[in-house]
């Protein structure tokens, strides 16, 4: 009896005391996953002579054109700032390889190819998750 209890004290303790194996240790560290993106600053246009019609016409389509870059997963997020003295309308953030593709998806907007709009375009850097996933939008049930 004594025996079978010296070996059970001798088994668990070499469990209890051994030693445990590291973690694995992640091979990406969390500056590896962040991605670059393009920051949009809209701002006052030069054409501030648009009659009250045509910026309806205009703006109804720059709402169009910021759901069809939505639908193909290109516009992460966009919407407008509140009233201000800096002349900052609203922003986008698109997902593109390169600036000239930016620059390029920014004149798709009506109400900046009219000069209704401006745009400052920048580099911007986060993980591409929530929003910011690859690819276009799940579809909401």
């Amino acid at each position: 009896m004594k025996y079978i209890f010296f070996l059970m004290i001798i088994f668990s303790g070499s469990t209890l005391f051994g030693q445990q194996q590291p973690a694995a240790k992640s091979k990406t560290s969390p500056a590896d996953k962040i991605k670059q993106y393009w920051f949009v600053l809209l701002t006052t246009g030069p054409n501030t002579d648009a009659d009250s019609t045509s910026k309806d016409i205009l703006f109804g389509k720059h709402m169009s054109n910021m759901e069809k870059l939505y639908n193909e997963g290109i516009l992460k997020i966009a919407g407008p700032f509140g009233k201000n003295d800096k002349q900052w309308r609203g922003l986008f953030v698109f997902d593109c390889a390169t600036r000239a593709e930016a620059e390029k998806i920014v004149q798709t907007d009506p109400a900046i190819a009219a000069g209704l709009l401006a745009a400052d375009i920048t580099p911007w850097y986060t993980e591409p998750i929530g929003s910011f996933k690859k690819g276009k939008p799940e579809k909401a049930n």
